[in-house]
């Protein structure tokens, strides 16, 4: 589906764009991969990483902030990943209008860049902070799902359609509890302080968020939220796995902060299908019945909700201990 084909990726330098960029080039034979982004240097790394598809690779400095530089960066592109945002919570908090104009105008600018220069697909990576959004963080985020969907009423004839993928925290991304407490860990301490005992996260590796990428490239019609089912886990078990026997001093939690991850919400319920392994929320407008996605999984019961506390798949210690020797804790 992707061979012969032109990709851009948003904020390409990031985890997820250069673990997306590494399984395209080695599964597929893309014409070209462009990564978007503000850092010259995270580009000239990344360029020297994956120097062996110089031919397919192109690197194109801009901020999603800049429409005209992304009409530009957009001619001849037939897939986008949008993945470029703010996403530090804290920093949010405290540069609010700064949050704003990346993760909503970027999002805005991105839709009307790819309306007007013949995009034939949009994948957009969400979060689970923006369903019930706590942190402005998640109330942008949810803006721009918003914005992403709707951009699907402004088609037209035109052949694009606009679609989301959500998931959270991916295991061991920076900023995230597993680097937190490996640092701990490194640096000799004896307690990895948990600020809420009942805590609950879901495990999503790099991979498995690329692959739900790839998925919705394939498969969307329009307007659709695709969804990994994934195993939770509790924090009091992954401080267990990284560091037996500690100490686990609760500390309270912190602002902003979720007791669980959400990925479907009971009012989603009533468009939400379940496959095999994953769950795709539909849109609740229907823009015209050539973009009509027709469901084919099993609709999920009403009242139904995905969160990391109900969910029916559970790592134990002993599981979250091999996957962790799946991660580089080093970058």
């Amino acid at each position: 589906m992707l061979n012969g084909k032109t990709i851009l990726i948003t904020g390409g330098t990031g985890s997820f764009g250069k673990a997306f960029t590494r399984f395209v080039l080695e599964h597929y034979e893309p014409k070209k991969i462009i990564i978007y982004s503000r850092d010259e240097f995270k580009q000239f790394m990344m360029q020297t990483e994956l120097k062996e598809y110089k031919g397919e690779l192109r690197f194109f400095i801009g901020d999603v902030r800049d429409k005209a530089r992304l009409v530009r960066a957009f001619e001849g592109v037939d897939y986008v990943v949008h993945a470029a945002a703010l996403k530090q919570v804290p920093a949010c908090e405290y540069n609010p209008a700064e949050a704003i104009k990346t993760n909503i105008n970027g999002a805005q600018n991105v839709i009307d860049a790819a309306l007007d220069t013949g995009v034939k697909k949009v994948v957009a990576l969400s979060t689970d902070k923006a369903v019930n959004p706590v942190n402005l963080y998640g109330g942008t985020k949810l803006v721009s799902d918003k914005l992403f969907i709707a951009a699907n009423a402004y088609v037209g004839a035109k052949d694009v359609c606009f679609s989301i993928v959500r998931y959270g925290n991916v295991a061991g991304s920076r900023g995230s509890i597993i680097p937190f407490f490996s640092n701990i860990i490194k640096n000799g301490g004896t307690e990895l302080p948990i600020t809420d005992y009942r805590m609950t996260r879901f495990w999503i590796s790099l991979q498995q968020g690329v692959e739900l990428v790839i998925k919705a490239l394939e498969e969307s019609i329009g307007g659709e939220t695709f969804i990994s089912k994934i195993p939770s886990f509790r924090i009091t078990d992954l401080a267990q796995a990284m560091l037996p026997g500690c100490k686990m001093p609760e500390i309270g939690i912190r602002e902003g902060e979720k007791l669980h991850e959400i990925m479907v919400t009971v009012e989603d319920s009533a468009y939400t299908y379940e496959y095999e392994k994953h769950f795709i929320v539909y849109p609740q407008i229907v823009w015209s019945d050539h973009r009509r996605a027709v469901p084919t999984g099993k609709k999920v019961p009403d009242g139904f909700s995905y969160r990391s506390d109900n969910n029916t798949e559970w790592l134990s210690i002993q599981q979250i201990q091999e996957l962790l020797k799946t991660l580089d804790l080093e970058k």
